[in-house]
């Protein structure tokens, strides 16, 4: 029997390969399974002495589930911070300054209220405070986006005429975020009718100033 040898190759290349039998699939709900694990065992032990062990015995799988789909604990706590973070929002465009500062202000005041961030934020600072590697994963993770929208809403304030010329978008975050974690992250406290309007007004009011 003669054999074609174009066939046999055909038969053999990479595009017309069958996927192998058992190739791994990962399974959504043991991926939400091992993020809920992480907030609870956090909130628990903390970020130090948290294992990839406890997570997956929490969890009810086994670590290679984990490992799977995370590197470290350091990499799977940050992607539950990436769920909340503003890296890829757009930047406010009402048209004015107040406008925009208080639609940054709503964002994330919402981001603040979601549950990994009294669970998770607060520990990973003070882990960040002793790690040069966790800080500047934290740095990208958590400021990345926002630094990045306080930029676009200086520079459309000082192109409308609203703000100077070198008026400083940190200092912006600053006036803005700061009061708002104080409020919902350290102290825990709610969120007054009125008070995100009365912030803005007074971010607003300390850029002009500067």
């Amino acid at each position: 029997m003669t054999t074609d040898p174009a066939a046999s190759a055909a038969a053999s290349s990479p595009s017309t390969r069958r996927a192998p039998a058992g190739a791994a699939v990962l399974r959504e709900d043991v991926t939400e399974a091992i993020r809920a694990a992480v907030v609870e065992e956090l909130a628990s032990v903390g970020f130090a002495r948290m294992s990839i062990e406890g997570i997956a015995r929490r969890a009810g799988v086994g670590k290679t589930a984990v490992y799977r789909r995370w590197k470290s604990k350091l990499h799977l706590v940050l992607d539950l911070v990436g769920a909340f973070a503003v890296d890829g929002l757009p930047v406010p465009a009402t048209g004015s300054l107040y406008g925009d500062v208080r639609a940054l202000l709503e964002v994330m005041s919402h981001v603040l209220r979601h549950p990994v961030a009294s669970a998770v934020i607060p520990d990973l600072l003070v882990e960040a405070a002793r790690n040069p590697e966790i800080a500047d994963a934290v740095r990208g993770a958590l400021l990345d986006g926002q630094k990045r929208m306080a930029e676009g809403i200086v520079s459309a304030a000082v192109a409308r005429g609203e703000l100077t010329e070198g008026t400083c978008p940190d200092r912006a975050l600053d006036l803005a975020i700061g009061p708002l974690y104080w409020r919902q992250v350290v102290v825990r406290d709610s969120v007054p009718g009125g008070y995100l309007d009365e912030l803005a007004r007074s971010v607003v009011a300390g850029l002009r100033a500067a």
